[in-house]
């Protein structure tokens, strides 16, 4: 007579053996154990992700995107070209010419970008920047 007991398909005698968990051992080639508080890995987005979340990042701040200080030797190196003496620029005025060129940029690479999504392309090339320029007309550069 069988039972439905799973005991009795087992041999009299023999009792299973509780074996200890597991510990998850580190490869050989990790030098260092991971540090307790740390991911052992750095998070991995998908492609696109991160640039997105930049994007999201820096529309939402009102701050400048170019650092002050390469911004005004750039403005004073082109003072040099056209000038003979060297100019003093006011803190304000150089601030204010920073938020012109920024503004400018933006507006340019958003052009550039329409040009670019209408020749059914993610990337933005040279040739979209020319465009671009091309159809603001001479008095905008």
């Amino acid at each position: 007579m069988r039972h439905d007991d799973s005991s009795s398909s087992r041999r009299k005698g023999l009792t299973p053996k509780h074996r200890p968990p597991r510990q998850q051992q580190t490869p050989a080639s990790t030098p260092h154990p991971p540090r307790p508080g740390k991911s052992p890995k750095k998070r991995r987005f998908r492609p696109g992700t991160k640039a997105l979340m930049e994007i999201r990042k820096y529309q939402k701040s009102t701050d400048l995107l170019l650092r002050k200080a390469p911004f005004s030797r750039l403005v004073h190196e082109v003072c040099q070209t056209f000038g003979r003496g060297s100019f003093r620029w006011q803190v304000l005025a150089l601030l204010a010419l920073q938020e012109a060129a920024e503004a400018f940029l933006v507006m340019l690479f958003s052009d550039a970008n329409l040009c670019a999504i209408h020749a059914k392309r993610v990337t933005l090339f040279d040739r979209d920047l020319q465009l671009a320029r091309r159809i603001r007309g001479g008095e905008n550069l």
